[in-house]
């Protein structure tokens, strides 16, 4: 009973510290971007925020128009894996931010000035997961240094635009990230089970006739 007793009371304690630090970390970081945000940056990391829209929806678009042109099959699937990647990062996010309900650091905290609009609840980021999802499937389809580099610098770029505006906590952009790279590695993995299965059975179909 007293071994229970102290184990209990090492992992509260335990917890208590974990939850300081996170609370550190979360809002020391926004206080100082806060603090030293100045006029010229602002606009440019809003710019990098807004472009996420964009670059999602222009990656998997142009390269199916472009597979289309030039009637190549490969470009149209990668087009339309890196959709799905994008389709399940953005489910996923919307159920654990429905689910955590945290709320946006300017609602808690009065130091913390936002320099941008966020309305849904604040973890995980859904600009961080959504742009993780792309970076990911688009490096995961054509494993090159030119398009994983760019890829994850322009995804790693409108994650910190979310933490320079002040409108999300570092511990969400970090949850966002996993959620998107990781949407993209199911859904890789997903298709793959997929094909192996039909060429099975395709296989099959072809040894009955």
């Amino acid at each position: 009973m007293k071994k229970f007793l102290v184990l209990t009371i090492a992992c509260k304690l335990g917890f208590m510290a974990h939850a300081q630090f996170l609370y550190k970390f979360d809002h020391g970081i926004l206080h100082e971007l806060s603090e030293d945000r100045k006029e010229e940056p602002t606009e440019f990391f809003q710019f990098l925020s807004n472009s996420n829209n964009y670059i999602s929806l222009a990656v998997p678009a142009s390269l199916f128009v472009a597979g289309a042109i030039r009637r190549d099959p490969g470009m149209k699937k990668n087009a339309l894996y890196i959709t799905e990647s994008f389709l399940v990062s953005s489910v996923a996010t919307l159920a654990i931010k429905e689910t955590v309900k945290r709320q946006r650091p300017f609602a808690t905290d009065t130091l913390i000035i936002k320099a941008s609009d966020g309305g849904s609840p604040s973890f995980p980021s859904g600009h961080t997961s959504e742009a993780f999802s792309i970076a990911t499937s688009l490096s995961i389809a054509y494993p090159k240094w030119y398009v994983i580099a760019p890829s994850f610098l322009w995804a790693s770029s409108v994650s910190f635009s979310r933490l320079y505006l002040g409108v999300h906590y570092p511990t969400d952009v970090i949850a966002g990230a996993v959620v998107g790279s990781g949407s993209a590695w199911l859904a890789y993995k997903a298709n793959k089970w997929l094909e192996q299965k039909r060429s099975r059975h395709e296989h099959k179909l072809a040894y009955l006739f």
